[in-house]
């Protein structure tokens, strides 16, 4: 049946007259400005892009739904979820979806595919979409069978009235789309209703993934492709004095060598040859490098005496306004974190391509996270509107985060602009990607805490610095490496800190716990040592970590169960049975200590308003060489109503192993002139053998927004395992990471 909220005929005369067109502008689909105060709120990104065909196309040649989204695949089976929520809400099958993403030129612009927002904007905004398609095609047929559309069922795009007269959506809607804005006036379909919804749907895209068949960006090889290698300079901030481009010239199979500025970049026939010539280049160059780094030992000191731009209070609330605003202070806690600098640490290297058309249209394939902001910033810095930019998302082996994929599809655009009607691929070596990323920013957390004769915590006050999260491209060329060596550079714009409820380096710096006084102060530092933007999580990471540790140091101090201590300060009945299930499962009650061995525990509501995530570890420490072993690993997430119970398990499960990874091994290493971290040796990370069994326990919400997965479980479970170090040796760890070597010297 139909689920209308109010007659077909009412429907219809609110929402205006139905039209089908073969298309619709451009500008309708990339527009992001407001709609008029007049128009009711839409679900999601529906409020943005209110055109119904900008999202849903009826393919009546193949009988297939075509479905545009904003938001891209990055391995977190976005494109999987979605497809089940629009399948479920037209009544089709699950291999009737298709999905065309992250094609400038074809779908809405959802900005960029982070934050663990995919769900909460993109998904309920193709479920309400999807409702409204639905309600007009049985209005269709209701016209063209003569029977009510509440006597009509809806079988696979097969719309049966009880009389027996059927049609379908591929008779109703004959190569054309849905041309009309939507309304807000239908609802989605009840839960006992779903098909898709709430199982674990196979992603179609892994077969071929595990197999070796994807072919991502970094694997393409069209015919007559060209290859391009750019030149960085020996450290950040160098320019170039000097350079001989002779000789590099006359080297075989070189096509083009591209001097603008301190950029320097070479275009050859084959991959090999564009090896050999950005060497050769490499060695002609003279270079003016300063030495004005910190070193990776003088960070911590470095932020707190570099002057901040902007002293933040993220939230002030103070003790004298509730009930214990005369109980005295027993005691007072104070101690101090430190997370260093990260790398994305992409397996692969970023890779682009390019290629400027006879017609002018310079088209840039990527494994961008934002290919709209990114496009504008490539338009940008070629003096090109933003029409004659179109970008293309494709499967990459990168990773999470603002990793140096923005940067190559600039470089491939640079030196595509050289070769018109020719397409150049690039991808970064190893070492210019581990040298030249976007790194995570190094951050300290100071934690102080007031405590009655209970161990209740009174007043807690907690301190941030940080340097800025968020130099994504958001269409600034100033924000894409080679920019900034230009002949006329781009000036990086000053970064901001993120508001509420978002945040950046004060993501989750306010703890979800309930204390009488509660004060949060962020020092936003936008002075960088070294470039930085968006790793998973921002600053979510260090500010759990800091926050459960600390939560947990309280309760120790006080002879309480780090369990139970949590929970007396926690009201939020979803995050106490977060926190419960994950202690059940793990066995915490029943756990019995042993020599070398600890138990440990976080938790973490991302963002304050996106997924739960409670993550329990058990730990091996050796005395004898400091290495720490996880022995295994249990954690429960509620991430509202559940669309692939499988998906948000492996979301879950990822960002835990990607979290022991910083914790145990991560640390950008520096000098005073350059990164040191170029390699695998220098910059470790775990390794396969180093996994820990894990169980994830989900928590369904049927009914209930969906809320982001991704970057829930990152936070808990580093503040777990230095809780659980902590539990094993006695040593409390406040910095990262616990490489064996320090472990070992606190011992």
């Amino acid at each position: 049946m139909t689920h209308l909220q109010t007659s077909r005929r009412q429907f219809l005369k609110t929402s205006g007259a139905l039209t089908l067109s073969f298309g619709i502008p451009l500008m309708d689909v990339h527009s992001q400005s407001a709609p008029a105060p007049d128009k009711p709120r839409l679900a999601g990104d529906l409020q943005i892009h209110r055109k119904l065909n900008a999202w849903i196309r009826i393919d009546s040649a193949k009988q297939m739904v075509e479905l545009r989204i904003g938001k891209v695949e990055l391995g977190q089976g976005i494109l999987t979820a979605v497809a089940q929520v629009c399948a479920d809400e037209l009544d089709v099958d699950f291999s009737r979806i298709h999905i065309i993403s992250g094609d400038t030129a074809l779908v809405p612009n959802e900005g960029v595919t982070a934050g663990s927002l995919s769900m909460p904007y993109c998904a309920t905004a193709v479920q309400a979409a999807s409702a409204e398609v639905r309600a007009i095609l049985l209005g269709l047929a209701e016209v063209k069978l003569n029977q009510p559309a509440l006597q009509m069922k809806v079988q696979n795009g097969l719309i049966r009235a009880n009389n027996g007269a059927q049609t379908s959506y591929w008779d109703l809607v004959v190569g054309e789309s849905l041309n009309r804005e939507a309304t807000g006036l239908v609802k989605p379909k009840p839960l006992n209703e779903h098909r898709y919804i709430g199982r674990s749907v196979p992603r179609p895209d892994i077969q071929a993934k595990v197999m070796g068949e994807a072919i991502f960006v970094q694997e393409q090889r069209p015919q007559g492709m060209l290859f391009g290698q750019v030149v960085r300079p020996p450290s950040h901030g160098a320019r170039l004095k000097s350079v001989n481009l002779s000789n590099v010239e006359k080297m075989p199979g070189v096509v083009k060598v591209v001097r603008n500025g301190s950029f320097l970049g070479v275009i050859a026939k084959r991959e090999a040859q564009a090896h050999s010539a950005a060497q050769a280049l490499q060695t002609a160059c003279d270079w003016l490098v300063p030495q004005n780094l910190p070193k990776t030992q003088d960070m911590p000191a470095w932020l707190l005496q570099t002057k901040p731009d902007v002293v933040i209070p993220t939230k002030k609330q103070s003790r004298a306004n509730s009930s214990s605003a005369n109980t005295p202070i027993a005691r007072i806690v104070e101690a101090q974190y430190y997370r260093p600098y990260h790398m994305h640490a992409s397996i692969g290297t970023s890779a682009g391509m390019a290629t400027l058309g006879a017609d002018g249209v310079l088209t840039v394939q990527t494994h961008s996270q934002s290919v709209f902001q990114t496009g504008e910033a490539i338009a940008k810095m070629l003096g090109m509107t933003m029409e004659k930019v179109r970008m293309q998302h494709v499967q990459g082996s990168g990773c999470y985060g603002h990793n140096m994929a923005d940067d190559a599809a600039a470089d491939a655009a640079l030196l595509a602009l050289q070769v018109p009607g020719q397409t150049v691929r690039l991808q970064y070596s190893r070492e210019q990607e581990h040298a030249w990323e976007p790194y995570g920013s190094a951050m300290l957390m100071k934690t102080k805490a007031s405590l009655d004769a209970q161990g209740n915590v009174l007043d807690w006050d907690y301190t941030l610095w940080s340097t800025p999260h968020g130099t994504r491209p958001s269409g600034q060329p100033g924000n894409l490496l080679s920019a900034a060596y230009l002949e006329k550079p781009f000036a990086m714009p000053k970064p901001v800190n993120g508001g509420g409820p978002n945040f950046a380096a004060d993501r989750n710096a306010i703890a979800l716990y309930e204390f009488p006084g509660h004060n949060v102060t962020t020092h936003f530092i936008t002075e960088m040592p070294l470039r930085v933007s968006s790793t998973r999580g921002l600053g979510a990471y260090a500010n759990i970590f800091a926050i459960e540790s600390f939560i947990d140091e309280l309760a120790h101090s006080s002879g309480a169960d780090p369990v139970e201590y949590r929970l007396r300060f926690m009201k939020d009945e979803r995050a106490r049975d977060t926190i419960v299930k994950a202690a059940e499962k793990f066995g915490w009650s029943q756990w019995r200590k042993s020599p070398g061995r600890g138990r440990g525990i976080g938790f973490a509501k991302y963002k304050n308003i996106a997924g739960y995530c409670a993550v329990a570890l058990e730990v091996e420490v050796n005395r004898q060489n400091g290495r720490i072993r996880v022995l295994r690993a249990v954690t429960s997430a509620d991430c509202g109503h559940m669309v692939n119970p499988d998906g948000i398990s492996n979301q879950i499960e990822g960002g835990l192993i990607q979290s022991l990874s910083w914790t145990l091994k991560e640390e950008v290493q520096m000098d005073n002139t350059r990164v040191l971290s170029r390699d695998w040796n220098s910059y470790p990370i775990l390794t396969f053998s180093e996994i820990p069994p894990v169980d994830v326990v989900l928590i369904d919400r049927p009914g209930q927004p969906f809320l982001g997965a991704g970057e829930a479980s990152q936070g808990p479970t580093g503040a777990a395992l230095a809780n659980a170090v902590f539990d094993a040796t006695g040593v409390r760890f406040r910095s990262l990471p616990l490489t064996p070597d320090r472990v070992l010297q606190a011992l």
